[in-house]
Order: structure tokens, then sequence, then C-alpha cells
């Protein structure tokens, strides 16, 4: 458990610390973070919402499905081009998730939440990036994190 929490902790720190460099204010002015960085901070917000859909923590999953969106814009923005510039890809699933979440229906957000790592894949394979095989998560990296509704 030590392992996947200093795992967890080390690739948040070098993922996120640059674009949280970036977003301060007097940060330096000019930075864009790379595609890559914006992803693998997706990806830590996947796990993310993933696991507060599982435990039916609703306001958790709503923030998270919030920070993934503003991710695909920030990536649409500094990345023209890439499919999910105009959402494409990823709008209809999102859609689900919001409304499986707005509905705190955990077997519709089950359903949804497949159908966007679907879509994660789709988009990865649109750029030639079809390596990038994201899943739906098996097991938490973030046991610094309780993801039940109400936990202390």
């Amino acid at each position: 458990m030590k392992v996947r929490s200093l795992f967890a902790a080390t690739v948040a720190t070098l993922i996120l610390a640059p674009l949280a460099l970036a977003q301060a204010p007097g940060g330096p002015t000019g930075y864009v973070p790379h595609l890559g960085d914006i992803m693998g901070a997706t990806q830590l917000r996947h796990f993310k919402l993933n696991f507060a859909g599982k435990f039916r923590n609703w306001p958790l999953a709503a923030y998270e499905l919030g920070q993934i969106k503003e991710s695909f814009q920030d990536a649409a923005t500094l990345y023209p081009g890439i499919p999910i510039t105009d959402m494409t890809i990823m709008a209809d699933p999102l859609r689900q998730l919001n409304d499986a979440i707005q509905a705190k229906d955990g077997p519709k957000f089950d359903r949804a939440f497949a159908a966007m790592t679907d879509a994660c894949n789709a988009c990865h394979r649109a750029i030639d990036r079809g390596f990038i095989v994201v899943q739906v998560p098996t097991a938490s990296p973030f046991s610094n994190q309780a993801f039940a509704p109400g936990s202390k």
C-alpha cells in the first residue's frame, strides 16, 4: 500500500506541479503545458472520478468531471486540431456522465464511465497514439483519499 501511495504522490507532483506553477499568480508567463502533462493530470482525475462514482460520492464525482472538462478545454485551446477541439468524440460520454451524476444513478454512471473511457481511447487512436490505452481502474493508487461520502 505504501508503494502505491508513494507512486501516486510522485506522479501527481511531477504532472500537476508545472500546471499549478503556470497558473499561479505571478508564475512564469508564456508557459504552455505539454499535451502529455494535461492528459496525465486528466488520467489522475479519471481514477478519482471512477472511485467517486463507485462509492456513489456524487459531489466528488461532479467535481472531478468538471476538472476533466476543464482539462479538455485547456487541451483544445492550447492544441487546436486534436479531436477534442470540437468535443465530437467526448461530447456524448461527458453528457451521459453528467446526467448520471445529476440523477445519482449508479448503474447509469458505470455505463457512462465505460463509454467515456472508450471515447478516450478513440481519441488516442485518432491522433496516432493508439498505444495509450486507458481502462476502467481496478484499484486506486490514492490510499490518502477517502472516496466514500462522509468519510473522515
